[in-house]
């Protein structure tokens, strides 16, 4: 993501609601110089290493979910993205069950090249 122009501003971004703490695992900002104001995301990675890539899902949209609905309450001027490796995008999230999931659960997604620690894609 900084080769992409974000700063990570929280490493990892803690999320309070009525005394209940959760972690996502990054907190980043991008600035755009033809406007004062910048973009404020959240970051949850998931590397779908399980040997079940179906139970590693549902834990995965479950915690977005959860990390979302406070989000709404606590920060609701950034935007929770779970961040998922290309290889896992192309094999898995892009099979026909699961990409109906997420699409239909409108979950936000960065696909990102691992060895070269670069954003792909930006979904939603």
């Amino acid at each position: 993501m900084i080769k992409d122009g974000w700063t990570i501003t929280h490493d990892p971004y803690t999320i309070e609601f009525k005394k209940l703490i959760l972690f996502a695992d990054l907190g980043a900002e991008k600035m755009f110089s033809a406007e004062r104001e910048g973009r404020k995301i959240v970051v949850e990675v998931k590397s779908f290493s399980q040997i079940s890539k179906v139970q590693d899902l549902k834990l995965a949209l479950g915690q977005y979910e959860l990390y979302n609905v406070y989000l709404s309450e606590t920060a609701p001027e950034r935007k929770l993205y779970l961040a998922v490796g290309e290889g896992v995008y192309r094999k898995f999230i892009l099979r026909e069950a699961i990409n109906f999931a997420v699409e239909r659960l409108e979950i936000s997604l960065i696909v990102v090249n691992i060895e070269a620690e670069e954003v792909v894609q930006w979904i939603r």
